[in-house]
């Protein structure tokens, strides 16, 4: 199993707290979803991982992903933390381990991306990525370990387009998050009038037209069991040139995950 052999729609589990998280994930894997998106900093690693031992899916069958915390970005804590969300998840492995902000204040890009190899040696994770990073730190981060995606935000309102163009250069995959604009696609008018051509709503049309794009993966957040069914029938929606070209055309360098704190030198 590989990130690019599982269906192009994921779950995320951003801003879903506790009792919350363990019901979305556990209605989320009943529904057929095998990709399960988590992080340090989103406090629901636990519940991630008990929610997938409480379901009747097979471990090898889902892709589990979380990400190393700003605060953990140095050697040690990258080694430490690594296992220890292991331990909240309750899992002797991960599938992907990410780098989840560009924060290089306590040890180079470098040496945190080859630390992170050491922890996939290990055995803790199948694979390492990054996340946020722009095209400059993609092509520093590959040069120093093999690294399988770049998880950014991106959606019909953020082009992303230099990155698309540095994750085909070094062969990673890009993951999208925040697909729907944290709910501003949802009643867009223009996507709501493509996807009544297709008897399909906004928010299928917008994740339709990422999962289209070679080599990109999306991680929606839905907390409602509605949403959840609703996101699943994007993978059955086939977009014309024509709509594909129109939902392009609202892009408008919209970006809502910015935090001042962890901010990188974007291009």
């Amino acid at each position: 199993m590989s990130l690019n052999t599982l269906p192009t729609l994921g779950f995320g589990t951003w801003r879903l707290p506790g009792r919350e998280c363990y019901d979305s994930v556990l209605d989320a894997l009943a529904l057929g979803y095998r990709h399960l998106d988590t992080a340090q900093m989103y406090g629901n690693e636990a519940e991630v991982g008990q929610a997938l031992r409480d379901s009747d899916v097979p471990r090898d069958q889902v892709w589990v992903t979380t990400k190393v915390t700003p605060q953990n970005l140095h050697p040690d804590g990258i080694r430490t933390s690594a296992q220890a969300s292991l331990e909240r998840m309750g899992l002797d492995h991960v599938d992907l381990l990410l780098i989840h902000w560009p924060v290089f204040h306590r040890a180079p890009l470098e040496e945190l991306v080859r630390t992170m190899d050491e922890v996939r040696q290990r055995g803790d994770a199948r694979f390492i990525g990054i996340s946020n990073f722009n095209a400059r730190q993609m092509a520093r981060a590959a040069a120093a370990a093999p690294v399988l995606t770049n998880q950014v935000e991106y959606h019909p309102y953020l082009a992303q387009d230099t990155v698309r163009k540095a994750c085909a250069e070094t062969g990673m995959t890009l993951t999208a998050y925040c697909p729907l604009a944290q709910g501003q696609a949802v009643s867009d008018p223009v996507l709501a009038e493509i996807g009544a051509a297709h008897d399909a709503s906004a928010a299928q049309v917008a994740l339709a037209w990422l999962m289209g794009q070679d080599g990109v993966v999306a991680i929606p957040k839905a907390a409602s069991h509605k949403n959840r069914v609703a996101n699943l029938g994007a993978l059955e929606l086939n977009l014309s040139d024509e709509d594909k070209a129109r939902i392009a055309g609202l892009a408008r360098g919209l970006r809502l995950c910015d935090p001042p704190s962890v901010r990188p030198d974007w291009d």
